[in-house]
């Protein structure tokens, strides 16, 4: 699929601010100054240090495959008194294979 490309004039306001449109509006952009005086705005995602993790492997396979398993697993409603009993108890899961 070819990117569409569209060309607009803008000017520049007293205070230094250009309206890009409702489109971008609560979005995070980045904004490169190229040597050649060129501006490059762009639409970005950033992540937080702490969720960092979620985006490298072996987690992220690991995370989709826990999507993918509840996305087909049949939910079962809980017994809340029969977690309540185990409390004490630890019980032995089987551990996820490392990849």
């Amino acid at each position: 699929m070819a990117a569409t490309l569209t060309s607009e004039i803008k000017v520049v306001g007293k205070s230094g601010q250009i309206s890009i449109g409702k489109r971008y509006a609560g979005k995070m952009l980045e904004l490169q100054r190229l040597a050649d005086g060129t501006l490059l705005l762009r639409a970005v995602a950033v992540v937080p240090e702490s969720q960092i993790w979620t985006l490298q492997e072996p987690d992220r396979s690991r995370i989709a495959r826990g999507l993918a398993w509840a996305a087909e697993a049949t939910p079962r409603e809980s017994d809340p008194d029969s977690l309540s009993r185990q409390k004490g108890k630890r019980r032995s899961r089987p551990r996820a294979r490392r990849e």
